[in-house]
């Protein structure tokens, strides 16, 4: 019972309130207070702190997350072997990665994944803005840039630059900028990343990183819609090289301001620093890093 009621209390955190959690396992809000507060009876302490509109969590219950979710994972994996063998891969997965990403980059590897080992459950959660990981009870992120938060692990998937880029059909009615300051006269692309508009875009000139204020009349939360706009010719676009590889390879894109070169971020696979992973998530990062790995 307590296991079942650790698993509850983490569903409850994943999903930011009791009505919701009961609602995913059959329970009614009542049923899922009486077992939170026999959970708190157990351990002898408050783990949330509840209002009628939401919940948060006390410094107990945080540590309790961690501490559930290893021992949730321990308990599935000793049963798995049990049940099925050591050899047998089952159980579900959570992740979550950037839209034009995941879909072009992580999806063949998900379907790859699934094929081999019939027995695991995917749920793939695309999102270009903050995601958080443990609070939402994710197993592995894949994102951009540097890791932030000392309390989740990071694997390196490799390089990954910034391109400016635009359809020969922009390119043909705009002209193509030739220093970064000329895309002040351009028709920009902007991504916005939860309350932040990405409108200052860097580049080195004569040596050292500045910032270019860019404009536009198309603004996305959506990494893949914003190549969509751009492949259509309704302006220039920063994007990640793994997102537009494929159609700067093709024509469909043009590079611009290749002497100005954007840097580069960071991409990694992140996922919380728990003592034990299943050995599906464990083999699912490694199918990942490999994948990236071999395309460079």
């Amino acid at each position: 019972m307590l296991l079942d009621n650790l698993a509850l209390f983490l569903r409850i955190v994943e999903r930011g309130g009791l009505a919701a959690a009961g609602r995913d396992v059959g329970l009614s809000p009542a049923t899922v207070s009486e077992r939170l507060q026999a959970l708190e009876a157990h351990y002898g302490a408050a783990l949330m702190t509840r209002t009628t509109r939401a919940i948060s969590l006390t410094d107990e219950g945080r540590l309790l997350v961690a501490g559930a979710r290893r021992l949730l994972a321990e308990a599935e994996e000793l049963e798995a072997g049990i049940r099925h063998g050591t050899e047998m891969i089952s159980g579900p997965i959570r992740l979550t990665a950037t839209q034009d990403l995941g879909r072009r980059c992580v999806v063949p590897i998900i379907d790859a994944f699934l094929a081999e080992h019939p027995a695991v459950t995917i749920d793939l959660h695309l999102a270009d803005g903050y995601v958080d990981l443990v609070g939402q009870g994710f197993d592995i992120a894949i994102r951009h840039g540097v890791l932030a938060d000392s309390s989740l692990r990071a694997r390196s998937l490799g390089p990954n630059r910034r391109v400016v880029c635009a359809a020969p059909a922009y390119l043909k009615a705009h002209g193509t900028p030739r220093h970064p300051q000329d895309l002040a006269t351009h028709d920009c692309i902007l991504m916005r990343f939860g309350q932040n508009l990405d409108a200052e875009w860097r580049f080195r000139i004569d040596g050292r990183m500045e910032r270019v204020m860019v404009r536009g009349r198309r603004v996305a939360n959506d990494g893949g819609l914003v190549r969509h706009w751009c492949l259509a010719g309704h302006g220039i676009a920063f994007k990640s090289i793994r997102d537009v590889d494929a159609d700067l390879a093709s024509g469909a894109l043009v590079e611009l301001l290749k002497d100005y070169s954007a840097g580069e971020t960071g991409l990694q696979i992140v996922y919380p620093a728990s003592a034990v992973q299943p050995r599906r998530v464990r083999l699912l990062i490694e199918r990942i890093a490999a994948a990236f790995a071999a395309a460079g």
